[in-house]
C-alpha cells in the first residue's frame, strides 16, 4: 500500500460537490491539495474548510478551466508552494439538460469548454510536473459517457468525448511512468444542476465514497491501473 503523506494533489473545482469530498478524503491521509474554483473567495472558504482537519493541507485557488494561462497558473502556485505534483484530479464540470431545439449556442459551448476543453488544458498545464513525479492523473467524467439519454445533448457529447479522450491520454502517458484513470459516476448526491441535496438522497453515491475511491487508486501497486471505472448506487429507488 502506497503511503500518501506529504503527497500533492491539484483537485479543479474542488471548492464543493464530488472535488471537495476527495480532497477532503486525500488530507484525511496527509496530503497536500490545491482545490480550484472560478471564486476565490470560495476557494479559500472550502481550504479554510478542509484545513481544520489538521493531517494535510489545503490551498485554495481561483482559476477557470475553460482559459489555459489560468490552469498554467493554478500549477505555478502549486509548485511554488510544495515543489512537486502527484495528482491531478480533472473535476469540474457543469450540465446544461434541455432539447436540441432548446439547447442555445452559449450552453454548448460552455459546456463542451468546461467539460472537455478544460480537462485537456488542466493536463497540459500540468503534464512536464506529473512526468517528473511520475504521477496520476484521474478525470471524473460519468454514466452518461456511456450512457446517452434525451435532452443530454451537450452533457453527453461532453462526456462521452471525456470518456474517449482520457482513454486515449492513458495509452499515450503510460510509457511515462503516468497512471491515467477515468471514474465515471451515476448519480451522486451533490449540488449538480442547482439540486439541493437531503435524507432522501442517501440511496445516491455520497461524495466520500468517490474520496475514498480516490485514496484506493492512489494507494494501488503502480504495475495495476484500473483505466476505467463505472460507479453505480447500489439500490437505486424502483421507479
Amino acid at each position: 500500500m502506497q503511503n500518501l503523506k506529504n503527497k500533492t494533489a491539484l483537485i479543479t473545482g474542488g471548492s464543493k460537490g464530488i472535488g471537495y469530498g476527495i480532497a477532503a478524503s486525500l488530507i484525511e491521509q496527509g496530503m497536500r491539495v490545491a482545490i480550484t474554483s472560478r471564486s476565490q473567495s470560495n476557494a479559500q472558504e472550502a481550504a479554510a474548510e478542509l484545513n481544520k482537519a489538521g493531517k494535510g493541507e489545503a490551498l485554495g485557488l481561483e482559476a477557470d478551466v475553460r482559459d489555459f494561462s489560468s490552469q498554467q497558473k493554478a500549477v505555478e502556485q502549486l509548485l511554488q508552494k510544495w515543489g512537486q505534483l502527484d495528482l491531478l484530479v480533472a473535476n469540474a464540470g457543469l450540465g446544461y439538460f434541455a432539447s436540441i431545439e432548446d439547447m442555445t449556442m452559449d450552453q454548448w459551448h460552455d459546456t463542451i469548454d468546461t467539460n472537455l476543453t478544460g480537462v485537456f488544458y488542466s493536463i497540459k498545464a500540468s503534464l512536464d510536473a506529473l512526468k517528473s513525479a511520475k504521477g496520476y492523473i484521474m478525470t471524473i467524467s460519468s454514466l452518461a459517457g456511456t450512457n446517452f439519454f434525451p435532452n443530454g445533448s451537450a452533457y453527453n457529447a461532453s462526456k462521452f468525448g471525456l470518456t474517449g479522450f482520457t482513454q486515449s491520454v492513458m495509452l499515450d502517458l503510460r510509457q511515462h511512468g503516468i497512471k491515467v484513470t477515468t471514474i465515471m459516476p451515476g448519480s451522486v448526491a451533490t449540488y449538480f444542476n442547482n439540486h439541493q441535496p437531503d435524507e432522501k438522497d442517501g440511496w445516491k453515491i455520497q461524495i466520500e465514497d468517490l474520496g475514498q475511491m480516490v485514496v484506493d487508486l492512489m494507494q494501488m501497486h503502480p504495475r495495476t491501473l484500473p483505466s476505467k471505472i463505472e460507479v453505480r448506487p447500489t439500490q437505486p429507488p424502483q421507479k
